[in-house]
């Protein structure tokens, strides 16, 4: 089973994130905020970390170059998630290490197949 770390600090973001990845037969783990999120990725070592960028504290950028920059971490692929759409925003993640970026609003089923596509989950 993999493991699926989700660093939101929108409670509902994260209970669409936990509810439509378990559905898909994922293990979620939850972080509120970036230093939680660099924390619980080290100690628990996940399979793919999502990231929204913008929240307190250290956000989803900072969080991914500082997961890029660990050995303990870097292999992670990590999925940034964003109300921030400009192309000087795609930029700052792409240079941060992201895996991929994806917008919100954002399909449930767009996250799923973006995590599926980056762990090379193979469905029916």
């Amino acid at each position: 089973m993999y493991k699926v770390l989700v660093a939101d600090d929108e409670h509902n973001i994260r209970n669409i994130l936990d509810f439509s990845l378990h559905a898909e037969g994922f293990l979620v783990i939850s972080a509120l905020n970036g230093e939680d999120a660099f924390k619980l990725a080290v100690e628990s070592s996940p399979d793919l970390i999502i990231l929204d960028v913008m929240m307190p504290g250290q956000g989803g950028v900072e969080t991914c170059r500082a997961l890029k920059a660990d050995n303990r971490t870097s292999s992670i692929p990590v999925i940034l998630l964003t109300a921030l759409a400009g192309r000087e925003d795609r930029d700052a993640g792409s240079e941060a290490g992201s895996d991929a970026y994806i917008t919100k609003p954002f399909s449930p089923q767009k996250v799923i197949d973006v995590v599926q596509e980056l762990l090379g989950v193979v469905t029916d």
